[in-house]
């Protein structure tokens, strides 16, 4: 290794140890000061949330929560436990209330069909006191908000339910403390630096669409701050015709809800790998909330018959 590739590679190790130390002060600084950030009355302060949402900063942050956690459940069986229950449960639940939106989409659609073709009504009132009144092209370009829901806030809940194709001509034959292995890495090398890249996308890209001046990842803290004193919110309304959808600004508050969801559920997933790999095969599955088991461990208690 010659002098210059040695001294890269101590500036990069350098550069990732003051990351972290720079964590420790930036969390303690945004704790304490939540004002500098929170107080969107503020136009600085909203800025500071938009360039901070997307920085480096915030990515060693969340790698120093990272490491407390491994670091705790490796200390605590208990708390590696309790932490992957708390985040499978959150993807579950969430997951469960997003998947509603597929019936109300099939019952909107049905409600639409019927007052076109049926009752040739142009528009479809809702409420009491007061109505919302939209027209039927606006319901009927709604139902995309249903499925983007369904996408991206279901994601990391059919990932606890094993639901994503896995392609396994390496890994079904694999022992399973090779599996564990695999998985870990999986988590760390593929899932937490995508979901990384992701987020410092649509994180800006969601921003660009409710706020004026334009903002963008490449921009530094000194120039948002001077754009702060000509920002405007200019939230995205505008429908693909005249009376259609005007909520499309949502679908990027999705795709940013569904990188986060995705990240979350690398570090669980990250979690439970390691704690199976640490109790054995007994383990696997553990504390595991699938649907359609709710019946699994009484099949399980039968006692079997002998001759």
């Amino acid at each position: 290794m010659d002098t210059e590739s040695s001294s890269g590679l101590l500036s990069g190790i350098l550069w990732f140890v003051q990351g972290l130390f720079y964590a420790v002060v930036n969390l303690f600084t945004a704790l304490s000061n939540p004002q500098l950030w929170l107080d969107w009355s503020d136009k600085k302060a909203l800025m500071r949330f938009i360039y901070y949402g997307g920085s480096t900063e915030l990515f060693f942050i969340f790698l120093l929560c990272f490491i407390i956690v491994v670091a705790a459940g490796l200390a605590s069986s208990r708390f590696m436990w309790g932490f992957v229950r708390v985040t499978e449960g959150i993807s579950n639940t969430v997951g469960r209330l997003a998947a509603w939106a597929g019936l109300i989409m099939v019952i909107q659609q049905v409600v639409i069909v019927f007052l076109q073709r049926i009752f040739a009504r142009p528009d479809i009132v809702i409420g009491f006191g007061i109505p919302i009144d939209y027209g039927v092209s606006w319901f009927a370009e709604e139902l995309k908000l249903y499925n983007a829901a369904i996408i991206c806030l279901c994601i990391s809940y059919t990932f606890v339910q094993q639901g994503h194709v896995r392609v396994d001509l390496f890994y079904a034959p694999a022992s399973f403390r090779r599996k564990k292995i695999i998985d870990m890495c999986g988590a760390v090398f593929f899932m937490i630096p995508m979901a990384a890249l992701m987020w410092l996308y649509s994180w800006f890209f969601m921003w660009r669409h409710l706020i004026t001046p334009k903002v963008s990842a490449s921009d530094k803290i000194e120039l948002m701050l001077r754009k702060a004193t000509v920002l405007k919110w200019n939230v995205e309304t505008i429908g693909f015709s005249a009376n259609g959808f005007t909520g499309y600004f949502l679908f990027k508050v999705l795709m940013v809800a569904m990188v986060a969801f995705i990240f979350l559920q690398a570090v669980s997933f990250f979690c439970r790998s390691l704690a199976e790999y640490r109790e054995g095969e007994k383990s696997e599955g553990k504390y595991l909330d699938l649907d359609g088991e709710g019946t699994a461990p009484a099949a399980a208690a039968e006692p079997q018959q002998t001759k």
